[in-house]
């Protein structure tokens, strides 16, 4: 497979583009800002995150990225280039079955606006079109209402449990698995691409 270019992508609203070293303050200021609900789900937020924890995941970032292991994006509005609204990745689960896996948060003050569906709709198309995917899952802890809507919202079908997969400050957590396959995005492509909005435009003048 070649290289999954690191040109930045777009939505109507959003940029997505492979993090940068001078993204550490940002990317600090916006986990701050959400610390107490990303600490609930995920293990890295834990309460002391520094700046040295957003330099190490951003060095870690670009070398996944240089070595094809995971594809990490900031997420910055068009309009607002410097304010870190949160990440999403997408990563090869399996290559030899062509699945992957697709994660992201968006930071506390910036949620209730459609962020996580607009940015992940665009990730779908990164998967399906650019990494030329099979299947791709979603994993949303139990009690994550806000993510299970992103995932029904983009057609997703529940598949099962994964139960005690992760532990969370100390307790374990149960996952819901979500899926997509090829031929049920291509069967909806055009309302992906209605989340996504236009970009032919955006793109060219980048």
């Amino acid at each position: 497979m070649d290289e999954l270019s690191t040109a930045p992508r777009f939505s109507r609203r959003f940029s997505l583009r492979p993090f940068r070293r001078r993204d550490a303050d940002e990317m600090l200021a916006a986990v701050m800002a959400s610390q107490k609900e990303l600490n609930e789900w995920l293990p890295w937020a834990h309460l002391g995150y520094a700046k040295a924890d957003a330099v190490n995941y951003i060095r870690d970032s670009m070398k996944s990225w240089r070595e094809e292991r995971a594809y990490d994006f900031a997420v910055r509005r068009l309009d607002e280039p410097e304010r870190h609204l949160g990440n999403i990745s997408v990563w090869f689960v399996s290559r030899s079955f062509k699945t992957g896996e697709i994660g992201y948060w968006v930071r506390t003050d910036e949620t209730a606006q459609g962020i996580a569906t607009e940015i992940a709709a665009r990730a779908l198309q990164i998967a399906f079109e650019e990494l030329k995917m099979h299947r791709v899952i979603l994993r949303i802890a139990i009690g994550n209402r806000a993510s299970e809507r992103v995932a029904e919202k983009l057609g997703f079908f529940r598949e099962g449990i994964l139960r005690e997969e992760i532990k969370v400050r100390g307790k374990w957590l149960d996952h819901s698995v979500w899926g997509l396959l090829e031929h049920e995005y291509k069967k909806n492509r055009d309302r992906y691409q209605d989340l996504v909005g236009a970009t032919d435009e955006i793109e060219k003048s980048s």
